[in-house]
């Protein structure tokens, strides 16, 4: 009888744990999360190198900061290799080339939702982070003020907002900066302008501020800021940037006033655009020494009167738009360029230009620069005294 007894529990006890073990297999196997907490279980020691570790704890809570990965770019973030992730760098640490750490982090056009979060600061590797072209958003967590030798930050065409990220400020090793195609708004503080960039874009954002003067101390060779809303002129002391500036787009972002009268000196530059906004008067002899110019866009303003021929004689000009404007005249040289549009105007025996009645009107009033006082405008009181700058309170990380 016993024994028929320890024949019928048998199946039922095989049965139970069959049951479970089904259990611990789906728990365990089915998630990637929980195939990390496998590999450690297993490998007392799976990493020796600290900075990986640090590396695998921000990776890890970043992915769980992500809501959407419709491409599956984060499929293989589980484990302690994370080198090995899609989108993750690995290379000698710059201070300790035996040491293998996190270099750079590449998920553009990845289509990810989800948000940045503050254990990110513990990359403090980190040279390169690209994340453009998807749909984070919140803010740019403080802790990024430990990746001190961060050398390029895309965060382009996502959904961040809130007030400009300062944090940006207190990268001392940052070239490179692009968070254009996002929902940033308010002022940009002035101290932007005096980082080492080499360039920066931070157009169709929601921006709100006058350009400072102290503009001119930035040393980029790219420099795009539109699409947002400013208010005043160009400031005069542009031309400081003559010996890096290559590139400036500022488009449909109200500027007003007139060129400075200075500008020819930016002789490095070979596009210059500042189109769809509200600047008036006549067009700087010193265009015309500008040698390097390729593409000169002007349209969609309220310029005028006649535009130097010695602008149209560069020897690099391949694009001249200056039309949707108030000019009167307009040199041969100019119907000698590749390309050019000059419609809607005020030029005579030049096709689709605007009415007489309506040049006339506009010519009654004259434009007279000095009274827009663009050198000095929003002029702010002296400080009584001016205490550096203070990294921001952030994250403090406690890693053993």
């Amino acid at each position: 009888m016993a024994t028929h007894s320890s024949e019928i529990r048998h199946p039922y006890l095989n049965l139970t744990l069959s049951f479970w073990g089904i259990v611990l297999y789906v728990i365990l196997f089915s998630y990637p999360s929980h195939q990390a907490d496998i590999e450690l279980l297993f490998d007392p020691r799976p990493i020796l190198n600290p900075r990986l570790l640090k590396a695998y704890t921000a990776l890890k809570v970043w992915k769980y900061a992500i809501t959407s990965d419709p491409n599956n770019f984060t499929s293989n973030w589980y484990g302690f290799k994370v080198c090995n992730y899609t989108g993750i760098f690995c290379a000698p640490a710059p201070d300790a080339p035996h040491i293998l750490t996190v270099a750079g982090i590449d998920l553009n056009h990845a289509d990810i939702a989800g948000s940045l979060p503050e254990e990110l600061g513990l990359l403090s590797d980190l040279s390169l982070f690209h994340i453009n072209s998807n749909r984070f958003c919140g803010s740019i967590p403080q802790s990024f003020v430990h990746l001190r030798i961060l050398h390029e930050l895309d965060i382009s065409n996502n959904q961040f907002s809130g007030p400009f990220p300062s944090v940006v400020l207190y990268l001392p090793s940052l070239k490179f900066l692009d968070i254009r195609f996002n929902q940033f708004q308010g002022d940009i503080p002035k101290a932007l302008f005096n980082l080492k960039l080499d360039a920066l874009f931070i157009n169709n954002n929601k921006f709100q501020f006058s350009l400072p003067e102290n503009l001119g101390n930035s040393p980029v060779s790219v420099f795009v800021l539109a699409d947002n809303d400013f208010k005043g002129c160009l400031p005069s002391r542009l031309a400081k940037m003559k010996d890096t500036l290559n590139e400036i787009i500022i488009t449909n972002s109200g500027l007003s006033g007139c060129l400075p009268s200075d500008i020819g000196l930016l002789n490095k530059v070979t596009v210059f655009d500042v189109s769809f906004n509200n600047l008036v008067g006549s067009l700087p002899e010193s265009i015309g020494e500008m040698k390097s110019l390729e593409q000169l866009n002007l349209a969609h303003n309220k310029l005028s009167g006649k535009i130097p021929a010695s602008i149209c004689t560069l020897p690099n000009l391949e694009n001249f738009t200056f039309s949707d404007n108030f000019f009167c005249s307009e040199p041969t040289e100019c119907l000698k360029l590749p390309e050019k549009d000059d419609r809607k105007n005020c030029i005579p025996y030049r096709p689709l230009q605007r009415s007489k009645i309506e040049c006339a009107a506009f010519y009654l009033h004259p434009v007279e620069c000095g009274a827009f006082q663009c050198s000095s405008r929003s002029p702010q009181p002296p400080s009584p005294s001016s205490p550096p700058l203070s990294p921001p309170q952030v994250f403090q990380f406690h890693f053993p």
